[in-house]
């Protein structure tokens, strides 16, 4: 590369030749490293008296603790208690129809809790009683039917491990580097076991007429959230779920029921499913042509882009979570997954992808859910620029940010899966720029 563009964050973009960004890294390295070297020392040397944490008796071993019945249902200490869902304010009007994004920043592993899975209402999360839950499936069927709560649950059921992104995940990004946290770029994902009845039982139940060839699914909400749903995916994998990491839905999650459709975007997993429409025709519903439709740089509209393509993001270290122990061992880790099958590979890069390394991943891909990766790196406590780059088991390698926008424009706000970077500083500090 003959030039090095830096896009700083928080609209301080900027474009900065590869020169002048070389020189100020190597001021700002002898400085940092010098900050670092003294650290590093300081954890070496032994500590000038005895320590009391060590050697005298605490107050948490001077009482007695809580006990069994204190917290009926489990919550994080307090110590945790940063953990949690942000929105960013100026993203919509207000959080009655909103979007807020799960902390990946701060947690490892791949399940996530649901207190902390991100949230998308169009008209607000609703509060609706087992009791008073109906699912009525008709259109083209031999047998329209309505099922109670206690109905679904007498169906024979299944589980699986799913991702659910929203395809406007990273949507600021097209236009630049925006926001300060992989929380806020790529926080719109979560990942949870998902317990439920397959579609594909219940439209059996019913019948499906010769002519049927879609489904229309409908929320109870305020804002009749529907989606048109090809038969072949319908039939294929779908889900009517009612338990969540092994416990009922979440209200914001669409207690009592929703719908999962493994590996397509968050929008078709209608909450508070209501009513399942067989159709010989998509309905092409406010939701699946003036949203959630993706417009090119001519101009042209690409619809029916339900897939999520392969797309990686390294959660540590990045802005929200920056190094604080110098240099010397590092773990480097992320989060990895595909719509089309299972993630295969997640390569890393500490250079802004003139070399990679291959990741380990924490397990081997399962279809259409989240894979953790780990790279375990010697870090010399000089400048990084971090990338990851995923692989999925159909061959497909996640694109740049160039060559995505190469072929999509940046018209779009959804669909975004482009190589994410973060400049990772002397200091430890970490910022989301671009390079090209």
């Amino acid at each position: 590369m003959d030039d090095l563009t830096i896009a700083k964050a928080a609209g301080l973009s900027g474009r900065i030749g590869r020169r002048g960004f070389l020189r100020s890294g190597l001021a700002g390295g002898v400085a940092a490293g010098a900050l670092l070297g003294s650290a590093a020392a300081r954890a070496q040397e032994a500590p000038p008296g005895p320590d009391p944490l060590i050697t005298e008796v605490q107050d948490w071993a001077r009482s007695l603790g809580d006990g069994v019945d204190a917290v009926p249902y489990g919550m994080p200490i307090e110590f945790e208690s940063d953990v949690i869902r942000r929105n960013v304010s100026w993203l919509t009007a207000d959080t009655t129809s909103s979007i807020n994004f799960t902390p990946i920043h701060a947690l490892d592993g791949t399940i996530t809790p649901q207190g902390c899975a991100f949230e998308r209402h169009h008209s607000g999360a609703i509060s609706l009683a087992k009791p008073d839950y109906r699912l009525m499936i008709d259109g083209l069927v031999d047998r329209p039917l309505v099922f109670s709560y206690e109905d679904l649950e007498r169906f024979p059921r299944t589980s699986g491990v799913y991702f659910l992104e929203c395809a406007a995940n990273t949507g600021m990004e097209w236009a630049g580097a925006q926001l300060n946290g992989s929380q806020f770029t790529h926080g719109m994902i979560h990942n949870m076991e998902y317990i439920g009845v397959p579609l594909k039982t219940l439209l059996d139940e019913a019948g499906i007429k010769p002519e049927g060839k879609w489904v229309y699914v409908e929320g109870a909400d305020a804002s009749s959230n529907g989606r048109s749903i090809p038969m072949e995916k319908a039939l294929a994998d779908c889900l009517v779920a009612f338990k969540a990491n092994g416990e009922a839905l979440r209200k914001e999650h669409g207690y009592p029921v929703r719908l999962v459709v493994p590996g397509w975007e968050g929008n078709m997993w209608v909450k508070w499913l209501r009513r399942i429409e067989v159709t010989d025709a998509a309905v092409e519903s406010r939701e699946e042509t003036s949203k959630y439709t993706d417009t090119l740089a001519d101009g042209v509209t690409r619809k029916w882009t339900w897939v999520m393509d392969a797309k990686s993001v390294i959660t540590a270290p990045s802005p929200q979570m920056p190094i604080k122990h110098g240099k010397g061992p590092l773990v480097i880790t992320g989060l990895a997954w595909s719509g089309r099958g299972a993630i295969k590979r997640v390569d890393v890069s500490v250079d802004g992808g003139k070399t990679w390394r291959e990741a380990r991943l924490a397990a081997p891909g399962v279809a259409m859910a989240v894979s953790r990766f780990y790279l375990d790196h010697d870090w010399d406590g000089s400048e990084m620029l971090l990338q990851s780059r995923a692989m999925d088991d159909t061959g497909y390698v996640q694109p740049t940010k160039d060559a995505l926008r190469a072929i999509r424009g940046v018209n779009s706000v959804y669909h975004s899966n482009g190589i994410q970077t973060w400049w990772v500083k002397p200091t430890g500090e970490a910022e989301n720029v671009e390079v090209s």
